[in-house]
């Protein structure tokens, strides 16, 4: 079972290897569903990670319907994450209608080569799912992430399971969103994945000792800037013991 851990930040990574994670995929701007980040961020994580970093090539939140200027960042942005030794790359473009942007699709995986490429859950917002699936194989897609066209992966298993009877093989197909201690077994049991996306989420306190008393939170979240973003070692390999066993018939 292949255990990819999604993550926001430096320390967060380090944890995903600590947990024995297989593999992460590294955003920015967890409110928004994840956008690409700082070069930076790569550098540090990919200097300091033994194992698979795929990190997010998605300009903005939003739809994936992406403008010019917004697909030549995307190149870019691809380009820098090869220069970084990144092992993979994330990404997902629509046509207007819902389907696969299949010229610019094959275009970035291209661009991309040697590294493995994952459709991301744009995947999910469009309008024939097995049409979708046809045209990810065909444009070289090395995985989709998806959740089932659905919220979380536990309501969309039976679209997931379908998924991976027509790909016989051809693509890999990771559940992810919603996927926790609470719905993994009866995931992996119902779909026969073999990849699992998941945040082992934490929070800790911050460590600063001063805090302003006249500024509740710089953003929207009131007090958010002393609740740091961290992974759960413990929750993965929790989550790694019941995946495997569901996978057994256990």
């Amino acid at each position: 079972m292949t255990l990819e851990i999604v993550v926001y930040n430096i320390e967060s990574a380090l944890k995903a290897q600590e947990g024995q994670a297989d593999r992460i995929e590294l955003c920015d701007n967890p409110a928004e569903g994840g956008t690409t980040p700082s070069y930076g961020t790569i550098e540090t994580i990919r200097q300091n990670l033994n194992i698979d970093v795929f990190v997010m090539i998605r300009p903005r939140g939003g739809d994936f319907h992406y403008s010019n200027d917004e697909f030549h960042a995307m190149k870019h942005d691809i380009d820098q994450c090869k220069k970084l030794s990144a092992d993979g790359v994330v990404l997902g473009i629509l046509t207007a209608d819902g389907r696969i942007d299949k010229k610019r699709c094959q275009e970035l995986i291209a661009r991309a080569r040697p590294m493995k490429v994952t459709c991301h859950r744009a995947f999910d917002m469009t309008s024939d799912p097995l049409e979708a699936l046809e045209d990810c194989i065909e444009v070289g897609f090395d995985r989709i992430l998806t959740a089932g066209q659905q919220a979380q992966a536990i309501k969309g298993a039976d679209l997931i399971a379908q998924l991976i009877e027509k790909a016989n093989g051809r693509i890999a197909i990771m559940p992810g969103s919603g996927v926790n201690e609470n719905t993994v077994s009866e995931i992996v049991a119902k779909t026969k994945t073999k990849e699992i996306h998941f945040s082992a989420t934490k929070f800790r306190e911050s460590e600063m000792a001063y805090r302003n008393p006249s500024i509740a939170g710089m953003g929207d979240d009131e007090g958010s800037e002393f609740k740091l973003r961290t992974v759960d070692p413990e929750r993965i390999q929790k989550m790694r013991q019941l995946a495997q066993s569901a996978s057994k018939g256990k």
